[in-house]
């Protein structure tokens, strides 16, 4: 039985009737490019070892293997989205998932790691017109009744894509090459690509007006700018250095260049007054702080449960699964929240939550029952599912229909850069903390190892195990000193949360508000039927 449209709809009837077949398609499609940003993690060592098991690949060009891909996606989100809404979100989908699947063919069969970087950031690429497209693709199939039902179920993709990303890679390297991580994303391209062809309409902003290239160069070139030195901050552990200051701040100049050019122009790529906006800026601001704290979580949980507590990257990858179990649960249901409690309470709460978890993180020890971390993640999953859902939704019903690439590109490019954010402040605070703790303790280390040895955690224990029993007295001083980092590192990521609480609390709505329409929301082009 066909589900008719909604009398005085403007989803043609066609397209209404498979709109969820749709969602599944666009699910499918950010499915891998999210589970990407995570299954390289896995195959770190593997890499790391000498060829033909691996690539042989240093400290420094892993890091730019992980980097180069959110360096390049960050950089770009913004523009796919323009681009997407002035050529057709279709295109850009199709255009996007070719490129990624052959970038992650390519990757696969590396030779060296300069080319895997090189493979990685041709990844990137692709992915940087996908996601921004699978949302607003959303926003023109579904009528605004359903939007947030749909929003919900995607936002719990993407915590779903999260989590089974180091699982899905533990599984890969049981049985096959460290290439196989990249090479499982080709047959789904290929599945996502045809099963787009087939299903998903072609939709476009009808009056994008006159290109603007001078605020595209200038939104790229700040945003690969401040990413760029957000990394290195975190590389080097300190965002003093000359090299790190001088390059966020010529992003920041950068993009207030873009803002202050925008204003300005008579045909912007966007529209910054929506920024005058409060709701719309309070749940791009609740998007970046969620992300933060979660991405620098999830750095340092993943070396407690590896390096302290002695797990597999198979096993860490399966204790995430009550984190991925909680948003799919609770993403597609925060709409009966927020239709009862409203924008505030809800995010609000789901940001206390968090911050809550991420506290009890200082609570968590070496030999700590694991079912307890199991209940945090859990919990940490629902505060999520609350927060991810009804901000995505304020955030696209904000603008009208037709700017829906641009409204997805905002929010997903603050989503990365306060990810990228959390990992290189939280996971600076992690170093500093450690170095610290660490330092009395390694008398017994030669002095021409002892710098490498306070490093990190990882590089302990390596140099401990390089002095074979003389290293063991090592091992328990540097689990404590772990341990106490990542207290700080948590307590931290608590006080984000706290204050995008605050923020929710402030400026969201108490109840579902009105989108702006404007006279071309009576002409949204739908094309391909």
């Amino acid at each position: 039985m066909t589900t008719p449209s909604v009398p005085g709809t403007r989803i043609p009837e066609a397209v209404h009737r498979r709109r969820w077949a749709i969602l599944g398609v666009l699910m499918l499609s950010l499915l891998i490019v999210v589970l990407d940003n995570s299954i390289l993690n896995v195959a770190i060592k593997t890499i790391s070892t000498p060829a033909p098991t691996g690539l042989g690949a240093t400290q420094s060009e892993l890091e730019w293997a992980i980097n180069a891909y959110t360096l390049v996606f960050a950089g770009l989100l913004f523009t796919a989205g323009l681009l997407g809404d002035r050529l057709g979100r279709k295109k850009t989908l199709l255009g996007g998932l070719l490129v990624f699947g052959i970038g992650s063919a390519l990757a696969a069969e590396s030779g060296s790691p300069d080319q895997l970087i090189g493979y990685r950031a041709l990844m990137a690429l692709g992915a940087a017109f996908v996601m921004p497209a699978t949302l607003a693709v959303l926003m023109n199939v579904f009528e605004r009744d359903e939007q947030p039902k749909a929003i919900g179920i995607w936002a719990g993709g993407v915590g779903l894509a999260i989590a089974i990303g180091p699982i899905t890679g533990g599984v890969l390297l049981d049985h096959f090459w460290w290439g196989s991580v990249f090479l499982i994303n080709v047959p789904i391209v290929l599945i996502a690509l045809a099963l787009m062809i087939w299903l998903v309409p072609d939709s476009r902003d009808p009056r994008p007006g006159r290109l603007d290239p001078v605020g595209v160069a200038l939104s790229v070139v700040g945003l690969v700018l401040l990413v760029y030195g957000i990394i290195e901050g975190g590389e080097l552990a300190d965002f003093t250095a000359p090299k790190v200051l001088s390059t966020i701040i010529a992003g920041v100049v950068v993009l207030a260049g873009f803002v202050w050019f925008e204003k300005r122009s008579d045909h912007p790529s966007i529209d910054v007054t929506y920024f005058k906006n409060k709701v719309f800026s309070a749940a791009i601001a609740a998007i970046a702080l969620v992300f933060f704290a979660l991405m620098g979580v999830t750095f340092f949980s993943v070396f407690y449960t590896q390096s302290v507590r002695g797990y597999s990257p198979l096993q860490t990858g399966l204790l995430m699964l009550p984190l991925a179990a909680a948003q799919m649960i609770f993403a597609p249901r925060a709409r009966l929240v927020v239709d009862r409690f409203g924008y505030k309470v809800t995010t609000g709460v789901g940001l206390l939550l968090l911050a809550g978890m991420l506290a009890a993180f200082a609570t968590l020890d070496a030999d700590t029952p694991i079912w307890l971390l199991e209940v945090i993640f859990f919990l940490m999953g629902a505060g999520m599912a609350h927060v991810m859902t009804p901000t995505s939704v304020v955030i696209m019903q904000a603008l009208p229909r037709e700017k829906a690439g641009s409204a997805s590109a905002l929010s997903n490019t603050f989503r990365q850069v306060g990810g990228a954010l959390g990992i290189a402040v939280l996971g600076s605070v992690l170093s500093t903390a450690y170095r610290n703790g660490i330092e009395g303790k390694l008398g017994s280390v030669p002095a021409a190892l002892r710098d490498t040895a306070g490093e990190s955690i990882e590089a302990t224990l390596g140099v401990a195990a390089k002095l074979g029993p003389q290293g063991r007295a090592l091992v328990t001083p540097a689990n404590d000193a772990f341990l106490h980092a990542m207290h700080v590192t948590a307590l931290c990521g608590a006080g984000v949360a706290i204050i995008g609480a605050v923020v929710a609390f402030l400026f969201l709505p108490g109840k579902p508000i009105a989108r702006q329409e404007g006279k071309e929301e009576q002409e949204l082009v739908v094309v391909g039927e």
